[in-house]
């Protein structure tokens, strides 16, 4: 008799189970807001489906609305909470990076010797450089970065930003955003190609030590994609 593959279900569930508990440590009213988005949703719709004389059927549509409101309601909410949980942590930045789709992250390629961090990006809409820190001494690491990475990139977009909450700076919760409205501008080989000129650089922060805390690499923090 053949083998039954074992289900995704428990995973998946369990996933949305931890991520509700992440949730609220940070968000303590979820659990109501979810229930009256669901009742509320709900007695709605079969309300109306009583007004139509079918409240069978604007039962069963009601239900099913309900519990996708309350999805796109948890969903949102979050990822709120765990942006909370990153901001002021070092290599948050890396870790926002890191889940937007398109992009190649290289985390931490400058650093300074009071753990100011630049991190790099790459994508069909040229380089970014992401800075973390004390803006002034940041300011300092992005104009060194651009100069390395206009050696061997001058002829592609290069822009860079200080992850904050002051005046010109990007909020991190506005990463993702920004990046993906970032005019495409090119093409797969040629992305590649930028992707291995910037490899020859090396690796600057080989021989300095990594400041302990949860500065990512592939297995660091995470964060809920978007959708």
């Amino acid at each position: 008799m053949a083998r039954k593959e074992p289900s995704e279900n428990p995973g998946r569930l369990k996933q949305i189970v931890q991520t509700y508990k992440m949730t609220r440590q940070a968000d303590t009213k979820i659990g109501l807001v979810l229930a009256a988005v669901g009742i509320v949703t709900f007695g709605v719709i079969l309300a109306l489906g009583f007004l139509i004389d079918h409240p069978i059927y604007a039962g069963i549509l009601g239900f099913l609305l309900a519990f996708l409101a309350m999805a796109v309601v948890f969903g949102r909410r979050a990822e709120t909470a765990a942006f909370g949980q990153l901001e002021g942590k070092p290599g948050a930045a890396a870790a926002v990076l890191q889940n937007v789709r398109g992009w190649t992250v290289s985390p931490a390629v400058a650093m300074n010797r009071n753990q100011d961090v630049v991190h790099r990006a790459v994508s069909k809409a040229g380089v970014v450089l992401v800075g973390e820190g004390n803006p002034n001494r940041v300011k300092g690491l992005l104009a060194g970065e651009r100069k390395r990475v206009a050696r061997v990139v001058y002829d592609v977009p290069v822009r860079d930003y200080i992850i904050g909450t002051g005046e010109g700076e990007l909020p991190l919760k506005k990463i993702r955003a920004t990046l993906l409205r970032l005019p495409r501008s090119l093409s797969g080989p040629k992305t590649t190609e930028v992707n291995d000129r910037l490899r020859s650089l090396g690796d600057p922060m080989s021989n300095m030590p990594i400041p302990k805390g949860p500065m990512p690499g592939r297995g660091g923090m995470r964060m809920p994609r978007g959708r």
